[in-house]
């Protein structure tokens, strides 16, 4: 035992012991070295080879890891730094010697804060109004498809350490957009984007919120667990069809609501009489919101869903004879409900019947239903581009919200309050 004991104690001095040797005649160099500098009138600083020497130290140190002196810093007050940087010379005054690490430090966490915006194919018109309100430009991806329907998507510029965000609403085709949104959104956690912002103006597979009905899917919870697990740090949607969405997802969340721009728009209008309409009683909410800002009465219409896109009319609560009727709702869809409201509003003696959404799904018949309506002007956002069979009809009305989710993206990217944008 004694035997390997001292073997061992052999084994831990000699490398030291070999080390110190090595030590001791570079430190014989460097003070024969400095002895002679100094007799030249010479001082030299942070030679090759990890000594300092200085006329008021001779004894160089070698550090172990950087094989620069360990006195470095407190000999740096002393004399100026000369370090060769790319074939040029940079002198360093006294009092500014800093580590690479903190020369690339900046001043400011929000100065290494970059934004950008990237966007799928649902609506790249409404992004490109959103990154010239910013001031930013749309960042520069390809997005392809196999012969199989199958997306393949390449980001073509560095996202690493980048607040980054992404807008894409889930519109028709919805499931088309919603794979093509999550596949986005990987890439981006692979390229080691700063944070995820996803901007949904429109947010698919939100009716089907709870389960009205046995043996039936709460689609919206899905949607939101499919969102955090792609990549998504922190969502922005608009005009949600149940406000306890917000509840699904794990991430921070922030919906805005397109009021702002319809009522300034309907101000601006001067409607003699008004009354805002709900269709349902799950929009008295709104309703009653949009009422107040209008400063005007607020009714309800009563109806009953009887099947999936069939709804039945059955009363008006509140008073609308020789009123002009604007019925407010977050979706329009096929249009049955709009036109069925309209048509009971007019048998109870309203004057004129004005009607706006947020979003213009517009499927099915709901161009032609709208056209053939009694409505006076059917006004919504671009939160979803209008079919083509849709812009030629002279009573659907588009608005910009650009403004509104610019505003928010850059407050969001600031890290400011965004309830100014609710007035």
């Amino acid at each position: 035992m004694a035997d390997e004991n001292l073997r061992s104690l052999k084994e831990q001095v000699l490398p030291f012991r070999s080390i110190r040797n090595k030590d001791f005649s570079r430190d014989v160099r460097g003070r024969n070295k400095a002895s002679r500098d100094k007799a030249a009138g010479t001082t030299k600083v942070n030679q090759p080879g990890g000594f300092h020497v200085n006329e008021q130290d001779t004894t160089a140190v070698l550090s172990p890891v950087s094989g620069q002196t360990e006195d470095a810093e407190e000999s740096s007050q002393s004399a100026p730094i000369t370090a060769a940087s790319g074939g040029q010379s940079q002198t360093a005054q006294p009092g500014q010697v800093r580590t690479a690490a903190e020369r690339k430090r900046p001043g400011k966490l929000s100065e290494s804060k970059r934004i950008k915006i990237f966007c799928g194919s649902s609506n790249p018109k409404l992004c490109e109004e959103i990154c010239k309100f910013v001031g930013v430009p749309l960042g520069e991806t390809r997005l392809q498809r196999f012969s199989d329907g199958e997306v393949h998507f390449q980001l073509l510029e560095n996202v690493r350490g980048a607040d980054v965000f992404l807008v894409q609403p889930t519109c028709w085709p919805v499931d088309q957009h919603l794979v093509e949104l999550l596949i986005m959104m990987d890439a981006l956690k692979r390229a080691s984007a700063g944070r995820i912002t996803v901007v949904m103006p429109y947010y698919g597979y939100a009716r089907q919120d709870r389960k009205d009905r046995p043996r039936v899917a709460i689609t919206s919870k899905l949607v939101a667990d499919l969102l955090t697990t792609a990549g998504a740090n922190r969502a922005l949607l608009v005009d949600l069809h149940a406000a306890q969405i917000q509840g699904f997802f794990n991430i921070p969340v922030d919906h805005l609501f397109a009021s702002p721009v319809l009522v300034s728009y309907f101000r601006d209008l001067e409607l003699p009489n008004l009354t805002v309409v709900s269709p349902d009683a799950g929009g008295v909410e709104r309703a009653r919101f949009f009422a107040k800002k209008l400063e005007v009465p607020l009714a309800i219409v009563d109806k009953r869903r009887t099947d999936i896109n069939v709804t039945e009319v059955m009363n008006v609560i509140g008073d609308v004879r020789g009123r002009t009727c604007l019925i407010l709702d977050d979706i329009i869809d096929t249009a049955g409900t709009l036109v069925k409201t309209a048509d009971a509003l007019l048998d109870q003696g309203a004057e004129k019947v004005y009607a706006c959404a947020t979003h213009a799904v517009l499927s099915g018949p709901a161009v032609e239903r709208i056209a053939a309506s009694r409505l006076e002007q059917v006004v919504v956002t671009n939160t979803i581009p209008l079919r083509e069979d849709a812009l030629g009809v002279p009573k659907i009305k588009v608005l910009s919200i650009a403004g509104l989710l610019g505003r928010a993206i850059e407050s969001i990217h600031m890290e400011t309050s965004v309830s100014t944008l609710f007035n």
